[in-house]
């Protein structure tokens, strides 16, 4: 019960940045800052490969467009990262606690990602990049400064993380027509897309 709350916000914060979350709990833990991160996320090779996938996401989801293509790509890469990330500090491989955990990491992290990917989209439809570089900005600090909270105080932390993920579904509920008005403009564009790839004329009927 007691790493229940960090394993909330973890999935909170893998929902958003993945790979942030597993390269400062490693870096956390190899440091020796805290106890609590097991060592399959302190490895080298671990590390390495967090902090290069960290710098891809960090170009990708600055860039209008680009940013929302990488969310659905990692449609399904956060939620598993969240709940790979909240089985490893529940331990005990193969127990309930490991499952129980697993599950709200998973699912935390998946509501997380919605809302991320819900409001990038909404983003999307104003002409100007610099919105997208304010939140991605934005949402890096958030999540390296609540997961570097959540290693001293958890509790409060996974409150903040509830907090800004009740906040967050506000905000997309809020922000539904921009989000329709994305979703149609790109599937606008995918027709135009395929029109042209077929010399611009319909298909005889």
């Amino acid at each position: 019960m007691s790493v229940i709350p960090l394993v909330f916000t973890s999935g909170w914060a893998s929902g958003i940045n993945a790979y942030a979350v597993v390269l400062l709990l490693g870096l956390f833990g190899a440091t020796g800052v805290s106890d609590e991160v097991p060592a399959a996320l302190q490895r080298t090779d671990v590390l390495i490969v967090a902090g290069v996938l960290f710098l891809c996401e960090a170009v990708a989801d600055k860039i209008p467009y680009v940013d929302s293509v990488w969310d659905t790509a990692h449609t399904v890469i956060r939620p598993v990262a969240g709940a790979v990330i909240a089985a490893l500090l529940a331990g005990e491989s193969g127990s309930l606690p490991e499952l129980a955990a697993g599950a709200i990491g998973g699912s935390t992290a998946l509501m997380s990602h919605l809302v991320k990917a819900g409001t990038r989209m909404a983003v999307n439809t104003s002409p100007e990049p610099f919105s997208n570089v304010g939140m991605s900005i934005a949402e890096d600090l958030g999540v390296a400064g609540v997961i570097t909270f959540a290693i001293f105080n958890p509790v409060a932390a996974a409150v903040i993380a509830a907090v800004l993920l009740v906040l967050g579904i506000v905000t997309v509920v809020f922000l539904a027509s921009r989000i329709r008005r994305f979703l149609r403009r790109r599937a606008q564009r995918r027709e135009e897309k395929r029109l042209a790839g077929t010399g611009g004329h319909w298909p005889p009927g």
